[in-house]
């Protein structure tokens, strides 16, 4: 039975406060206005009998007389084929101009997956980004977040791998986005072609806060519903601080003691308890996480990227318009390298990795005047092919192609004696001077 009260005993910002009874952290209230138009709130917090709710729409207009139904349910995500190809608001609410989704409702913040039905991760997901296969792979259920400073192309990063991911169903989650932001993913999901395994939900800079905290519950239970139904599900979501700063704008409208820097001290249970739905079950489809992180200044101690790295099974750091080598780590790459992929994978990685670090050196005896050694000329030398050639993240080639390019890389830039690699592989894959 509905609980109908029709007495608001405070209004601030987004928040309202009713005296009620017998109802639930998260369940949906329905508010009706006096002119007959009404928006929805969910319950944020209970002290006795006074409960705190969130509106997902702006307060203006709601007055302290406004009737205020409980709907003994809490938000849920519809899922179903009609959502491919969809765009929706946090809430759930289509706002592509299409009509209204029919299919199985799932409620959203739900626990993670059983961890007995979940399967080691073991198999690769191609990007043909050379800086991700080759170096930091991406592994099918992992949970893995972009680092980056704003004003890097990070949204095109998650654009890229969108549309060459193999995966069947793409869920993008967009939070705190500037409109051009979300145009972009739009234009670019319907020029790739991929629009029609595509679904979006989008929360706008200008949006309500709680809606930003929506749109990851909605995103990561659609996905978890058709994993399933034994689909492989890629669950792209922007940006994770955006995410946080809601969480904390939140928090102090609620008088609420901060922690760290002003986050709340539940801040690594909230990111942890979205980033453990990656997973592939046992019999069934999968999802993968990828995340972004726009980090404060910079600053990688920052309790979002802090609390962030304890959580997730690396990074991939976006440093001057391309992934850095040295920032980037992906704790699953052990997994797949050698086994799934090439046995000359690991020694290729490594000995490139180990002479770019090398090459590095070398620039800086450069800009400090020193005289260059034959040595230092051919690491400048290569440094220059491998940031042109592999580092750009234009660059568009299979595992395969990178690894051959590699070969030649060293082979063009030193002697087989200078590389200091398997004399096995060496031999395999070396690339043979013809006459």
């Amino acid at each position: 039975m509905r609980k109908v009260y029709e007495r608001i005993v405070d209004i601030r910002g987004s928040l309202l406060t009713v005296m009620a009874t017998g109802v639930k952290l998260g369940e949906l209230a329905m508010i009706e206005r006096k002119n007959k138009t009404s928006t929805y709130a969910s319950v944020l917090k209970i002290e006795r009998e006074k409960v705190t709710l969130q509106t997902f729409e702006d307060t203006r207009g709601i007055s302290t007389g406004d009737k205020v139904t409980f709907l003994s349910q809490q938000v849920k995500a519809t899922c179903g084929d009609e959502l491919l190809g969809r765009r929706f608001s946090g809430f759930g609410k289509p706002i592509d101009d299409g009509p209204e989704c029919h299919g199985s409702q799932i409620e959203i913040g739900q626990p993670s997956f059983n961890p007995v039905k979940r399967v080691i991760p073991h198999q690769l997901v191609r990007t043909n980004i050379p800086m991700i296969d080759v170096f930091n792979c991406l592994v099918k259920s992992q949970k893995i977040p972009i680092f980056s400073v704003p004003g890097e192309p990070y949204n095109e990063l998650l654009m890229r791998i969108a549309n060459q991911t193999d995966a069947e169903i793409v869920i993008i989650g967009g939070m705190g986005l500037r409109y051009d932001d979300y145009l972009s993913f739009i234009d670019n999901a319907e020029k790739s072609g991929s629009m029609e395994k595509t679904i979006m939900y989008t929360h706008l800079a200008t949006d309500p806060a709680v809606e930003c905290l929506l749109v990851p519950d909605m995103a990561l239970a659609v996905a978890e519903q058709f994993a399933i139904e034994g689909k492989d599900v890629l669950v792209l979501l922007t940006d994770m601080s955006a995410f946080a700063d809601s969480i904390k704008e939140i928090m102090i409208s609620m008088d609420q003691i901060p922690s760290n820097r002003g986050y709340p001290g539940s801040l690594y249970s909230d990111l942890a308890s979205r980033y453990e739905k990656a997973v592939d079950i046992d019999g069934n489809g999968s999802i993968t996480l990828i995340s972004v992180t726009t980090m404060p200044g910079g600053d990688i101690t920052h309790p979002i990227p802090d609390n962030t790295g304890y959580i997730t099974e690396g990074q991939f750091y976006l440093n001057g318009g391309r992934i850095d080598p040295f920032g980037s780590l992906s704790r699953l790459k052990q997994q797949v390298i050698g086994s799934v992929t090439r046995e000359d994978h690991s020694e290729v990685a490594n000995t490139l990795i180990r002479l770019y670090a090398e090459s590095q050196k070398s620039k800086e005896r450069q800009s400090m005047g020193f005289k260059l050694s034959r040595w230092d000329q051919k690491l400048l030398n290569y440094s220059s092919f491998f940031e042109s050639e592999l580092m750009d993240l234009e660059v568009n080639i299979s595992l395969e192609e990178a690894l051959d390019k590699g070969w030649k890389m060293l082979s063009d830039c030193f002697e087989i004696s200078e590389v200091g690699m398997k004399e096995s592989l060496v031999e395999k894959y070396w690339p043979k001077v013809t006459s």
